[in-house]
């Protein structure tokens, strides 16, 4: 990601304060919905409680989508990691769609970019392969929970509000 910011700055328009990515649908691997929830837990209880309640907007609104088969690659729903300045939460712990939202990427064949950066439609850029990360991080996953719930993809709202399945690493 960094080259690629380096490469092209002007190209890419994220910048603190920018969220746009934040309200993209999308779901973490295991291993990521326990590296978020350990973060999540050291904020203080008041940013916590903020937190979870826009976590339960957040996953009626998956829910709502989930239910009627709406299209994920093109709904909205506001991350509830999202501040109200904007701010991402846990930004250190964000997962990897969000780490690579920016810049052009290949999923499942096709290309993606944030609608907000300034790459040029028609242009020829690099793009970043999603796949081999996911699959790394699949791979983490089933290592850590086993085949069964390591090979599960969960939304993050549904991660803050049922934290059970994260518990006993967490707890240790």
């Amino acid at each position: 990601m960094e080259r690629l910011r380096q490469r092209f700055p002007a190209e890419i328009a994220c910048g603190k304060g920018c969220a746009d990515c934040c309200a993209a649908v999308f779901d973490v691997s295991w291993i990521e919905a326990l590296f978020l929830l350990a973060h999540f837990r050291q904020l203080p209880a008041s940013a916590q409680q903020q937190v979870l309640t826009q976590a339960e907007t957040a996953l009626a609104a998956w829910q709502e989508l989930r239910a009627r088969d709406g299209e994920l690659a093109t709904a909205r729903i506001r991350c509830p990691m999202l501040t109200a300045d904007n701010v991402c939460a846990t930004y250190p712990a964000r997962p990897i769609n969000c780490r690579t939202y920016g810049v052009p990427t290949v999923i499942g064949g096709a290309a993606h970019v944030c609608g907000l950066s300034h790459f040029d439609q028609g242009q020829s850029y690099p793009t970043l392969q999603l796949a081999p990360l996911q699959q790394s991080l699949l791979d983490y996953s089933r290592q850590v929970a086993g085949l069964g719930e390591g090979s599960r993809r969960f939304p993050i709202a549904e991660v803050l509000l049922h934290p059970t399945p994260f518990a006993a690493v967490l707890d240790r």
